[in-house]
């Protein structure tokens, strides 16, 4: 029985990476070892994309009312992109203390975060 999901982020800098996931987007986390911390998060879905390539991942965390997450996170000293709009939602990308990026984005579109 699958019973949940595990992604991996990879980082030039994985320990400002999970001091930031902790400390600043406040997500609570397990010591497997060493510091090496793994996070909790809040219920997930998965999305399928037609691409020419395999291999290729992006993770976007949720919220519901994306102005108000961007200007909180900035009053955290954490850059984020300008908002866009697109037909499944609004986004903006956050910029990781070990240089990468993640999506922040409030979906246009029904999610699957409450199915049983």
């Amino acid at each position: 029985m699958i019973l949940g999901a595990h992604t991996v982020v990879y980082s030039k800098n994985a320990d400002a990476d999970r001091a930031f996931f902790r400390d600043v987007l406040g997500f609570k986390s397990i010591d497997a070892g060493h510091g090496w911390l793994i996070f909790a998060l809040p219920p997930a879905e998965v999305a399928l994309h037609p691409s020419d390539e395999n291999g290729a991942h992006e993770l976007y965390l949720m919220c519901d009312d994306l102005k108000t997450e961007v200007a909180s996170l900035a009053e955290k000293h954490v850059e984020c992109s300008e908002i866009q709009e697109a037909r499944w939602g609004s986004i903006a990308k956050i910029r990781l203390p070990g240089g990468g990026e993640i999506g922040l984005y409030q979906p246009k579109h029904p999610t699957a975060l409450n199915l049983k």
